[in-house]
């Protein structure tokens, strides 16, 4: 049946009407928060409310490159995902570099709309988890988008714990450590998919030997 995530032997490539009808709902959604998050974050001075907007734009970015590739062979599935890899760690990069310029010049962010956000932000998230959980055990391209998925979900939580201690505490800390947190899990989860993926091109290769 189509419609499988996984079977014992072979992961679920993405060929499914209702996994590319998911995608396409979870896209709209992230695009839109993106620019609603990038926006805020401008308004708020908070670091960690652009590091989830960035989140957001690799997020719908990568949903876009993997509804590209679908059903394309799996070496092109493969370095499809490294790139969207590439891409995780060159967005954790940016955020890392801001955070620090940001230790040094930044004010206080402010908590209230931080917090607001943060709540719309993780009912967006928890939609889309809810739409893709099913397919999480995929291939190397549909695993990156069930990881960046669930990045965002974790990502929000921790920006509306960060809003609390920006109110509690009065200083900026709390926002610039959830950002440089979201950074390393950027990394970590580029770490993860790089893996899968190199895993998959040197199936391929074996497959592509035996024949």
């Amino acid at each position: 049946m189509a419609d499988h995530c996984c079977g014992h032997d072979i992961r679920f490539d993405g060929l499914s009407a209702s996994y590319k009808q998911r995608l396409w709902l979870v896209i709209a959604i992230n695009a839109a928060m993106f620019v609603l998050e990038m926006s805020a974050g401008a308004l708020a001075g908070s670091q960690a409310l652009k590091a989830d907007a960035l989140d957001f734009l690799a997020d719908s970015t990568t949903y876009g490159v993997s509804l590209a590739v679908i059903g394309a062979p799996i070496r092109t599935r493969a370095i499809a995902a490294v790139l969207k890899a590439a891409g995780l760690i060159v967005m954790a990069t940016w955020v890392l570099g801001m955070t620090a310029y940001y230790v040094l010049y930044a004010g206080i962010p402010r908590a209230e709309i931080m917090g607001g956000i943060g709540i719309l932000a993780l009912m967006a998230n928890v939609a889309s988890v809810l739409l893709l959980v099913r397919y999480k055990d995929g291939d190397a391209n549909v695993r990156s988008v069930w990881l960046c998925s669930r990045n965002d979900a974790i990502g929000n939580v921790a920006v509306m714990v960060a809003a609390l201690a920006v109110w509690a505490t009065g200083t900026r800390w709390p926002d610039l450590i959830v950002a440089a947190l979201m950074a390393g899990l950027f990394l970590y989860s580029s770490i993860r998919i790089l893996q899968q993926s190199i895993q998959e091109m040197r199936s391929g290769e074996r497959r592509a030997l035996e024949h």
